[in-house]
């Protein structure tokens, strides 16, 4: 890996195009490395993770929504939609949107975290629609989804954007562009378009994940998916974007991260290296924000501990400071105490997501979330006594560039009635490559069996695990059937009409 130094320049300065941080990650995309076993291997894991949280999500109103508003565009060649018939066919930007919020919507697929937080596996889904509309191979395939995830780690690594309040799909929109770019093999000069396109309208606040959140927090990634792939046919046609997008003196270090003065270190593959990043990232096993997930299984383990929660006088959580202020009180958020909250609001909130753990044992990506189980009066007496405080040790962990020492878990200090304490920490959830049970190809298995149990039929779930077994293999036909179809009846009710639907 090579550090390149990145900051703004004067127009006057006039930075030559292999010095801009666009054309370099677009030499990444346009470099034809092969991609390794291991890598392979990781992203049939995380095509699998994605089906089996859509499965999951599949019948909610978002993810409804969505697929109706695919599929109310033309059909006549395109990408396939989760649970829609294979035959059923929509253009390959619908279809990114409509699968990238079924992925999204229950915030349970992988993570990196690193400068700033990301979820790459939101690079599956427009890589995917386009090698689908387009024909492509298994092995293309393969090749586009590696670049998306290289091209997001890097920039995660390099970039901090929650600091400046910029929500994390201003990394995604030019990961997803490169990708696209890699799977269709375009040259540099037009992915070093793309790039700077799809950054210039991917850039949005992070209102997205505050306060009262809603459902953008699913749409979001699936809007920065569907921008790459317009931003990508729009360049393939002759046209430009602003340039330069990252360093320029109008752009988007100047004036919406840290100015002038700010030097961005961004990592990125040299030449010939091959691209691995993706297995530097990691899955969920609990369906909530990931800083959560090490704190879920701590509570599976402190509960039991504790017993009677009405013995409990206070809960302090000691975490990082991306915890603490992002889903803990240090956000000062209202709303993250309100047990009338939206699903969203209640991710973001490791009070809730705490309380609740300890009393079930454990978490579950529908139940825990149900307005009955937030407004239990025990629960929300409970929920009421935790508050979470930064400890600059986890925050160095957080940040920590050794895989051995990088962690998002925290330290719990439980003080009952009594004045007795209760103490006990945990650095990585079970699911972590080094945390107690990692996942490996079975445990994606049985996640998407487990999601999938009551929404695809058996021989439908054999089928596309079968597909992504061979997934270098796959013919451009075989690509088109790596989607699962469901009965009408597990798509939910019919959602609301909208401007699509009126003729």
């Amino acid at each position: 890996m090579k550090l390149h130094s990145v900051r703004t320049y004067k127009s006057a300065e006039n930075l030559p195009r292999a010095d801009q941080l666009a054309w370099k990650i677009a030499e990444v995309a346009a470099d034809p490395v092969v991609v390794e076993d291991a890598v392979v291997e990781m992203i049939g894991n995380r095509i699998i993770d994605n089906a089996a949280v859509a499965a999951a999500s599949i019948a909610r109103r978002p993810v409804a929504s969505a697929r109706a508003q695919a599929r109310s565009q033309g059909r006549a060649k395109g990408a396939n939609v989760f649970g829609l018939a294979a035959d059923e066919l929509v253009s390959p930007e619908w279809a990114a949107w409509a699968n990238g919020v079924a992925v999204r919507e229950l915030d349970f697929h992988d993570t990196f975290l690193a400068a700033d937080y990301s979820h790459p596996g939101d690079n599956i889904p427009p890589i995917l629609a386009v090698a689908q509309h387009a024909g492509l191979s298994g092995a293309e395939l393969v090749r586009g989804i590696a670049t998306g995830y290289e091209i997001q780690v890097d920039l995660v690594k390099g970039i901090c954007l929650h600091e400046h309040k910029i929500d994390h799909i201003a990394h995604l929109g030019p990961s997803a562009a490169a990708g696209v770019g890699t799977l269709l093999g375009l040259p540099v000069e037009t992915i070093w378009q793309a790039v700077q396109q799809a950054l210039h309208v991917t850039t949005t606040t992070r209102q997205s994940r505050k306060g009262e959140i809603s459902s953008w927090k699913a749409y979001a990634p699936a809007f920065a998916g569907k921008m790459a792939i317009e931003a990508v046919d729009r360049v393939m046609r002759g046209e430009g974007a602003p340039s330069p997008a990252y360093e320029g003196e109008d752009g988007f270090i100047a004036w919406l991260l840290g100015g002038p003065s700010t030097v961005y270190q961004i990592p990125l593959p040299e030449k010939g290296e091959a691209k691995r990043a993706i297995l530097d990232t990691y899955t969920k096993e609990h369906s909530a924000e990931y800083q959560s997930q090490a704190l879920i299984d701590l509570a599976r383990r402190v509960g039991p501990k504790i017993g009677d929660f009405a013995r409990v006088k206070d809960i302090v959580i000691e975490t990082s400071h991306h915890t603490h202020y992002v889903i803990g009180t240090g956000a000062e958020d209202p709303q993250k105490m309100d047990p009338k909250a939206s699903r969203e609001t209640l991710d973001h909130s490791i009070m809730y997501i705490f309380a609740v753990a300890l009393q079930d044992g454990g978490w579950h990506h529908e139940r825990s979330y149900a307005p009955e189980r937030a407004q239990r009066p025990d629960t929300v007496a409970l929920w009421r006594k935790i508050r979470t405080v930064e400890d600059p040790a986890w925050t160095a962990r957080y940040h920590s560039r050794d895989p051995n020492e990088l962690a998002f878990g925290g330290r719990v200090v439980v003080t009952l009635e009594d004045g007795s304490v209760i103490e006990d920490e945990l650095a990585v959830a079970d699911a972590h490559p080094l945390g107690a049970r990692p996942f490996a190809r079975p445990q994606y298995v049985e996640k998407f069996r487990t999601l999938a149990q009551d929404v695809i039929g058996p021989a439908e779930q054999d089928r596309f695990l079968g597909l992504v077994a061979r997934l270098p293999e796959l013919t451009p036909a075989e690509v088109r059937a790596l989607t699962f179809t469901v009965d009408r009846a597990r798509l939910g009710p019919p959602p609301a009409r909208g401007i699509f639907d009126r003729q």
